[in-house]
């Protein structure tokens, strides 16, 4: 049931995205920037679950859009920190908002005590994933 549920989720927020010029991935770093302004490229990667050398392309795009800068960091010159523009800030809280709009949308449907009760259960089991990544 999980699986069916996240591709419908994925699919509806897939036009949001796309009018914002944004990948799954590129919204991914932004929000994670935005919550935490100065991050190392490894570290990013391994906050959001992304292949380190495959996020340079989206990380590429971000900077050539004004929506994150890339500089060197003061202590270890060889490591790149990152951090979320202005711009990228706004664009992260627009898109979020949008997908939060669709997702309420959506938990509408359930009852208010059914509700709290799912999205109590989701926070549940998404912790547990944070916790324990088998």
């Amino acid at each position: 049931m999980m699986a069916p549920l996240a591709r419908s989720l994925v699919r509806a927020e897939e036009p949001v995205l796309a009018a914002q010029g944004l990948t799954m991935w590129g919204y991914s770093v932004l929000l994670a920037l935005r919550d935490r302004p100065a991050r190392s490229q490894a570290a990013l990667a391994a906050s959001i679950g992304a292949d380190k050398t495959r996020l340079i392309v989206t990380l590429d795009d971000l900077q050539e859009r004004g929506l994150i800068e890339r500089y060197p960091d003061p202590a270890d010159r060889r490591v790149h920190l990152l951090a979320a523009t202005p711009e990228g800030r706004r664009a992260a809280a627009g898109t979020q908002a949008q997908i939060q709009r669709q997702e309420d949308e959506l938990l509408a449907r359930l009852a208010p005590a059914d509700r709290a009760v799912f999205l109590r259960c989701l926070e549940v089991l998404s912790q547990q994933k944070r916790e324990d990544p088998r």
